[in-house]
Formats: structure tokens, sequence, C-alpha cells
């Protein structure tokens, strides 16, 4: 029996490159599109005891930015861009310039927020501070005011802390819970921003 393969007629070398170039040509995916998001507000409801809206606030305003400033999807500052409240037409106009989808302007409201004491167990004069953190992000369109999207994110944390509180735990537990809170929001806003966009 002759195992030696048999050199492949040019036409068939021709049709299988075809075929290899299709099948690339299939796997290439579109680059994701890019937005600019300003942040407007933040606030906490007023279910949320005024206490520890005053430690989630600036806790939450401060992951926003970060997480507006450090999204591979956002375009943090535009440079030279006219004002958009007095040149709707020249704004939209710059966007499209730039490759950016959209701009939008967004509103955080901390839904939820609370801060507690746990004593643990078999660890006598040790506590777990859990604290909590639920916002609700809200994305209007720019210029045009109209509605973007929304996104809803919630995060708590479990420290262990001895039997005194330090500031610097609890700022940690803070920063950390309200991080995964802004970040799970934000993957819901981008999921709704994936969505084909009706026409304004």
């Amino acid at each position: 029996m002759n195992l030696m393969a048999r050199p492949l007629h040019p036409l068939a070398i021709l049709a299988l490159s075809a075929c290899l170039l299709l099948l690339g040509v299939g796997r290439v995916e579109a680059a994701p599109k890019k937005y600019h998001f300003e942040l407007f507000s933040v606030n906490a409801k007023p279910e949320v005891k005024p206490d520890v809206a005053k430690s989630a606030t600036p806790r939450v305003e401060g992951q926003v930015k970060k997480a507006f400033e450090k999204h591979p999807q956002l375009v943090a500052k535009l440079e030279g861009a006219p004002e958009w409240k007095s040149a709707a037409d020249a704004y939209r106009r710059f966007l499209a310039s730039k490759g950016i989808s959209g701009a939008y302007l967004v509103s955080v409201e901390i839904t939820e927020a609370s801060e507690e004491l746990v004593p643990m167990e078999g660890k006598p004069g040790a506590q777990r501070l859990v604290v909590h953190v639920a916002i609700h992000m809200l994305g209007e369109n720019i210029p045009g005011r109209t509605m973007g999207f929304t996104g809803d994110g919630q995060a708590t944390i479990k420290q262990e802390v001895g039997k005194k509180v330090r500031d610097r735990d609890r700022e940690y537990s803070w920063d950390q819970a309200a991080e995964i809170a802004v970040a799970d929001a934000m993957t819901t806003v981008f999921k709704q921003l994936a969505l084909p966009q009706k026409k304004q």
C-alpha cells in the first residue's frame, strides 16, 4: 500500500485557501462601541439613614468617577467638544467625527446602604463589619435629554475587625462595596447599550 500523500491539485489548493479565508473573516468581531458618560449627581434615597448616606455617598461617587475614567468603552474627556446645551447639532457632529456612539448624562441614586457589626462565633473580642450598598444608574442622552439607559448594582462586604472599628477598616469596606456595586451596575448598562438602539 502506498502511504505517500499525493500532491494537491492547484485548484484544490485555491479552493481550500478560499474556505480558510472565509472562515477567518467570519470570526472577525466588530470593535466595541465607544461612549462618553458625564456624571450629573450622586444622591441617596430618603430611606437611607443620614449618617449612613454620609459615609456611602462620597465612596460611591469616587468609584463612579473612577469607572467612567477607566472603562475601556468610555471616552472620559471630549477635548474641543461644542457645548451640548447650546449647540446640539454641532455636538452630535463632533461625537460622530470622534467615532463615539453616544453621550449620556448619568445620575446615580443610592437605593440601599447599611453598616452593621456582627459578633463572630468562637472568636471572643472579634466582630465582623458588614457593609451593603445598592445603586441605580440613569443615563439620559446628550444633547436630547431623552431616556438612554438604566442599570442596577449591589454588593455586600464582610470584613473581620477587632473590638474597635478603625476608620481605615470602615473606609476600606465602603470603598469595596461601592466599587463592586458600581461595576455590577455598569455591566447592566453596557448590556443595554449593546442592544439595537432606537432612532431618536
